[in-house]
């Protein structure tokens, strides 16, 4: 295997003692059915191969392994579901920024791949900030939505690329793992959901294959373009964030 310096768990304690990292990705996944096209651990895989591309360009960054299980139980319904509670869910997140802040590390980015994670990071970050106002802890809490705001209009042909598993999260992951992905057996349902009103389902509501919007409209060439405008985004704000270090206060 080669060693990939921008992996923390490749790095040995010399090498960390010869040119230690001041800011770190942490990404996270879960495990569950993204329907019969993509594999159970599209989530940790999309959000762990993103934090490598994103940290390719920003100079003393490394990238923690991927925690691969998430907050999934409004998919259990479908196979194979692994989840944690949302408790332990925000323990873990904890955990980890609290180790970080032991080692030294003062500035996070939390790359999360899947929607159950929002409210543990949410939790999780904020009790990290109060408990060590000096740590600088931003997040990317739900790419797909993030991409809608980076890309023209247009770019997605049904319900702006939304879905679990669907036109969008097909795309980029043909762009990340295309060996996992099997777009010939694409299927989802695009559910009606009200507006307005966030509505609290169970995934087997929404659909009966494991997979919401529509995966057949994906294309490498989406994900290629998808993957490139978040991934010099990300890079950007980091790059300006290590430009004032860190500091967003209102001048005055």
């Amino acid at each position: 295997m080669d060693k990939d310096r921008l992996e923390i768990q490749h790095w040995t304690a010399g090498d960390y003692q010869d040119e230690p990292f001041e800011k770190v990705i942490l990404p996270l996944g879960s495990l569950e059915s993204h329907g019969p096209h993509l594999p159970f651990g599209t989530d940790a895989l999309t959000a762990h191969l993103l934090a490598l591309e994103i940290a390719r360009r920003v100079p003393r960054i490394a990238v923690l392994p991927p925690v691969p299980y998430g907050m999934s139980e409004a998919y259990r319904d479908f196979p194979f579901t692994v989840s944690l509670r949302p408790e332990t869910e925000t323990a873990i997140v904890a955990d980890i920024l609290e180790s970080l802040h032991r080692e030294g590390v003062r500035k996070v980015l939390i790359l999360n791949g899947h929607d159950g994670n929002i409210p543990s990071i949410e939790i999780a970050a904020r009790s990290a900030k109060v408990a060590h106002p000096e740590m600088r802890i931003v997040t990317l809490d739900a790419w797909w939505n993030t991409l809608g705001e980076l890309l023209p209009p247009g770019f997605f042909e049904v319900d702006n690329g939304l879905g679990h598993g669907g036109e969008g999260e097909l795309s980029m992951a043909l762009a990340l793992f295309p060996d996992l992905c099997t777009p010939g057996r694409a299927r989802g349902v695009v559910p009606r959901l009200p507006p307005v009103l966030d509505v609290k389902w169970l995934f087997s509501e929404l659909t009966d294959c494991g997979a919401s919007g529509d995966p057949t409209r994906a294309t490498l060439e989406k994900g290629a373009a998808m993957k490139e405008a978040l991934v010099e985004a990300v890079a950007g704000v980091l790059a300006a964030l290590d430009g004032c270090d860190w500091d967003y206060r209102s001048p005055g």
